[in-house]
C-alpha cells in the first residue's frame, strides 16, 4: 500500500490475512534520492498488486479503480481541488508503477466513502451552473480512515449504530456514519473546509476571502497559500504541532491557549452537528495522529459533550496513547450511554480491502 503525502511516503506490505509483513516510512517522493525507492521496494519483498491512496476521485470515481487508460489523466485533472495531496499521490503512483510495470495499480479514494451523502448534505446553495457544469458540491475527505474507524467501532456498538468518527491529525475532519454509510461530513469541495487543522484554516467566511482579494488587493494565490499553509494552529500558536500547543498551554502561553480553545470550540460544535445529522449517538471514535495521541484534546472535547451522553474514563483516556491505542481501546466512563473509542488509523488495511474487492 502506498500513501504519498506532502511530508512523507508510507509503504506497507500487507498479507492476505491483513498481517503487516513490511513497513517503511520515507521522505516525500520529491525528496528521495536516485534509487532509494527501488531499494526499499526490494527490501519489502514480492507483491501482487499495489494500492494507492488518492485523495480526490471527483464525482466519477466512487470505488477503487485500476489505473490504466485515461484514468491517470482524469485524476491529474482533479489536482486543483486537492493541491496539497493529489500531486504527491500521483507522483507516488508513477514512481512505484515505473519500478513495477507489470503489477496492477489500484487507486483507492478518500472521497469514495462520502459518495453516499444525500443531496441535502452534499449540495451547496450556489448557482445551478456551478453545481451542474462545474460540479461544485461537498465531496468529503479522509474517507479511508473514516471507513476503517467506523468498521472497528461497529463491532462495539452493532452494525446499525450511529457513529461519529473524528480523524484528527495534520488534517482533520469528522464523519457521521449510520449503519456503515456516511450521512454527513465536515470537509467539502476541498480539504480546506471544516475544522481547524495544523496549517489549514478550516471554514472561513467566503465574504472575508472575497474582501481580502477585491478590497485589500491581496493576490488570490497568496491568499490560497496562506489558508492552506500559514493558518490553523500555526497561525494562532506559532506551531503546527498539537503536542507543542498543549505543552505551551500548560506553561500559560496566551497564543497556545487561544489556539487550543478555538480548535476545541470548532471540534465540539462539529461533533454536535454530526449527531444532529444522525438523530442520536451511539459511539464517538478518535483516530489520527492527534486523535490517538492527545488525551488532553479528547478529554476537553468530551467535557463539552456531556449533554449528548459522552463521558470518558480519565485513567483509560490518559493511558490510550500511541501503541497503547492499537488497534483500539475503549475509554468510555462507567454508566455512559455513548461508547468512546480510540482507534489506530489503518488506512493501509482499508486500501488493501479495496484492492482485493476490485481485483476479485
Amino acid at each position: 500500500m502506498v500513501n504519498a503525502g506532502s511530508s512523507s511516503l508510507k509503504l506497507r506490505l500487507v498479507g492476505d490475512d491483513d498481517e503487516l509483513l513490511g513497513s517503511e516510512d520515507l521522505p516525500p517522493i520529491d525528496g528521495l534520492g536516485d534509487g532509494d525507492l527501488g531499494r526499499v521496494l526490494d527490501k519489502l519483498g514480492d507483491f501482487d498488486a499495489v494500492g494507492h491512496r488518492i485523495v480526490h476521485g471527483g464525482e466519477r470515481y466512487r470505488e477503487p479503480v485500476v489505473v490504466e487508460g485515461e484514468v491517470r489523466a482524469e485524476l491529474e485533472a482533479l489536482s486543483d481541488l486537492a493541491p496539497l495531496h493529489q500531486p504527491q499521490s500521483l507522483a507516488g503512483l508513477d514512481a512505484v508503477s515505473g519500478l513495477a510495470p507489470g503489477v496492477p495499480a489500484v487507486a483507492c479514494f478518500d472521497t469514495a466513502f462520502h459518495a453516499t451523502l444525500a443531496p441535502a448534505a452534499a449540495t451547496y446553495a450556489v448557482p445551478a451552473e456551478w453545481r451542474d457544469r462545474l460540479h461544485v458540491r461537498r465531496y468529503g475527505f479522509h474517507g479511508l480512515s473514516h471507513a476503517y474507524a467506523a468498521r472497528r467501532a461497529s463491532a462495539a456498538v452493532g452494525d446499525a449504530g450511529r457513529i461519529v468518527t473524528c480523524h484528527l491529525g495534520a488534517g482533520a475532519s469528522l464523519a457521521a456514519v449510520h449503519g456503515g454509510r456516511c450521512v454527513d461530513t465536515t470537509m467539502g469541495f476541498t480539504p480546506l473546509e471544516g475544522l481547524v487543522m495544523a496549517t489549514r484554516s478550516g471554514t472561513v467566511d467566503p465574504g472575508a476571502v472575497l474582501w481580502l482579494v477585491t478590497r485589500r488587493g491581496l493576490d488570490p494565490g497568496a491568499v490560497a497559500h496562506a489558508l492552506e499553509h500559514e493558518s490553523g494552529l500555526l497561525a494562532l500558536a506559532g506551531t503546527a504541532d498539537m503536542a507543542a500547543v498543549v505543552d505551551a498551554c500548560r506553561r500559560g502561553e496566551a497564543g497556545a491557549k487561544l489556539a487550543l480553545d478555538v480548535y476545541l470550540h470548532r471540534l465540539r460544535a462539529a461533533i454536535a452537528a454530526m449527531v444532529a445529522s444522525l438523530g442520536g449517538l451511539d459511539a464517538v471514535v478518535f483516530t489520527g495522529g492527534v486523535g490517538e495521541n492527545a488525551p488532553t484534546v479528547r478529554a476537553a472535547a468530551a467535557s463539552g459533550l456531556g449533554f449528548l451522553g459522552v463521558a470518558l474514563d480519565a485513567r483509560r483516556n490518559e493511558k490510550a496513547i500511541g501503541r497503547a491505542a492499537r488497534p483500539e481501546v475503549d475509554i468510555t466512563a462507567a454508566g455512559s450511554s455513548v461508547r468512546a473509542l480510540v482507534v489506530a488509523a489503518r488506512e493501509d488495511l482499508e486500501i488493501a480491502r479495496g484492492v482485493r474487492a476490485r481485483l476479485r
